[in-house]
């Protein structure tokens, strides 16, 4: 697979100058930029797939929701729908994506919307719900919107530095479109990285962008719609684990860290099951004799699988600054909102 993505690098090439020139028409003002009255904080990342961007979401509206009237708009992955759409509680993920409707279940007091197009999507939102802020969910490339503050993402053992553009590597634009940023977060880092193997992940990105982060991610207790269980306690249980995912492995390492007993059947990620893999995923389920037993699954994929799949539970997942950065971010994002309110 490498070695056949090697012999695409002629094409890789091609892409960095398409990606380049658009970038540059953006800069210029060649290509419209729409800005807006209101902070628009935005979250995205360089590569495709896996950075962490829905718990990072799921921090800055906890930051954010108590004090501000916070709105998140998405594209709505894979939905079925088009258009601008406002999250309420009859949509299932079919209709706005898996992520907006973890939002929209997760956080009662935020507003939710998804479109394609966010320069509309946005002026919806403000037309319709007078929000303080928007959260744009996965728009780092989407030019046609001037966000007020970029939050770029890149995972701590996949750094952006050392990955070349599409179809070699997984970069959507060159290492350079960093310096957009306003802050660099490096996502899914150990707990335990010390101060120095920051500062050499430092050395790769400020070059970039100088203020860079460091999160880690932690799971919470295992739920469902009607109950919970202890990460201790699920060691009792055998696991029939369900993942449809960008990147499973943090998770499969930490439920084998724990020594937890699971059999492990993965999906693609934003995978719309249909009627036969449930059925086939409920037949794995009853296959196994052991007397405490669940289905487990992400939360992203607990909206998707909830309405069709019985004994189903999810992991939450949180992301966390290391040491005393966090003091550092959220001094960072509140100031910059004070100054960017209308």
């Amino acid at each position: 697979m490498k070695f056949l993505r090697f012999l695409l690098f002629p094409f890789a090439i091609i892409y960095d100058v398409v990606t380049a020139i658009r970038n540059l028409f953006f800069d210029v003002g060649i290509f419209k930029q729409t800005s807006f009255k209101i902070p628009i904080l935005v979250v995205g990342n360089l590569s495709v797939g896996g950075t962490g961007k829905t718990p990072q979401i799921e921090y800055l509206i906890r930051l954010l929701h108590q004090q501000f009237k916070v709105a998140v708009l998405s594209r709505g992955y894979k939905r079925k729908t088009t258009g601008f759409v406002l999250l309420n509680d009859a949509h299932i993920a079919l209709d706005v994506g898996d992520e907006p409707l973890q939002y929209f279940k997760k956080f009662k007091n935020i507003d939710v919307a998804v479109d394609a197009n966010r320069v509309e999507g946005i002026q919806n939102l403000i037309k319709n719900k007078s929000p303080e802020l928007i959260l744009l969910d996965d728009a780092y490339q989407h030019r046609k919107v001037k966000g007020s503050f970029y939050i770029l993402l890149t995972k701590f053992d996949d750094l952006f530095t050392d990955d070349f553009l599409l179809p070699t590597g997984n970069l959507r634009e060159s290492r350079g479109g960093a310096k957009r940023a306003n802050v660099i977060v490096v996502t899914k880092c150990p707990a335990d990285l010390n101060d120095q193997q920051q500062e050499t992940i430092k050395g790769k990105l400020t070059k970039y962008q100088k203020e860079v982060f460091f999160t880690t991610i932690s799971y919470g207790s295992i739920s469902s719609s009607k109950s919970s269980i202890s990460i201790d306690e699920l060691k009792e249980y055998k696991i029939l684990l369900i993942t449809g995912i960008a990147n499973p492995n943090p998770l499969l390492g930490f439920l084998n860290d724990k020594k937890i007993d699971f059999k492990h059947l993965k999906f693609a990620d934003h995978h719309n099951f249909s009627s036969t893999e449930t059925e086939n995923i409920q037949q794995e389920f009853n296959a196994i004799t052991a007397t405490k037993k669940i289905i487990l699954t992400t939360e992203k994929d607990f909206v998707r699988l909830e309405k069709n799949i019985k004994n189903l539970f999810y992991i939450p997942i949180e992301t966390s600054f290391l040491g005393k950065q966090k003091h550092d971010f959220n001094e960072l994002i509140m100031s910059h909102i004070q100054q960017n309110r209308c």
